[in-house]
């Protein structure tokens, strides 16, 4: 009997993505414009964070946003509505982007931006294993997820380079603990930068515009 030929497609899959990713990274360097890949599960406020976001960096950096969802054009609406360029992706079915599709994404958006947003399809599991082509990933943590996120998803945490906890102008209704959250994420990675906003309130959303127009700077010289 013949014997079955088995196909890793998985890691073929990998492979090509780390390739296109790494060809987006260097065009983003030579068009001198820094892709943000933003994760998180659904419901953590990744939109509301970008409105307040968009404000803090109004005359500042031109920022522009890709909306990636499964279905629907809600949230690239209403960035739209709200001054913001965006452009919506639908993924197919897919929970996630990779580097050709975000290269897809970028090319309709134009490389013109300073910073252009890719807000990641809500998951805390396939989007962090694709390699998108960002400059930066950067994840949100809401408050009413709870402060152990980074114990249950640690691939999320070890591939971020920013971790943005947000709705902290409720924390002292959930049994949240702020320091135990940076002490978990830290354990996955202890390189991560570790901000705390409230979009409602504004409270910390200067401090993270500020570390963003740092970083395009960076990226852009």
């Amino acid at each position: 009997m013949d014997e079955v030929k088995i196909i890793e497609v998985k890691q073929s899959v990998f492979e090509d993505n780390s390739k296109n990713a790494e060809f987006l990274r260097e065009r983003l360097k030579q068009e001198k414009t820094f892709l943000l890949n933003l994760m998180s599960s659904p419901g953590s406020g990744k939109t509301t964070l970008l409105l307040a976001l968009a404000k803090a960096l109004k005359g500042k950096l031109k920022m522009a946003v890709m909306e990636a969802d499964i279905d629907s054009a809600v949230d690239a609406q209403t960035l739209l509505d709200a001054g913001v360029d965006s452009i919506q992706i639908h993924t197919g079915g897919m929970c996630h982007l990779d580097a050709d599709m975000t290269r897809q994404g970028l090319e309709k958006i134009g490389f013109d931006s300073d910073l252009v947003v890719l807000e990641n399809v809500g998951n805390l599991v396939c989007p962090a294993e694709f390699d998108t082509g960002a400059s930066l990933n950067m994840t949100i943590l809401s408050v009413p997820e709870g402060h152990d996120k980074p114990l249950k998803y640690p691939l999320m945490y070890e591939t971020c380079g920013l971790l943005v906890i947000t709705k902290i102008d409720v924390m002292p209704y959930f049994d949240f603990d702020a320091k135990k959250v940076v002490e978990y994420a830290k354990k996955r990675n202890p390189e991560i930068e570790i901000l705390f906003v409230s979009a409602k309130t504004g409270e910390g959303i200067d401090n993270l515009a500020d570390l963003l127009i740092e970083k395009v700077k960076k990226w852009t010289n």
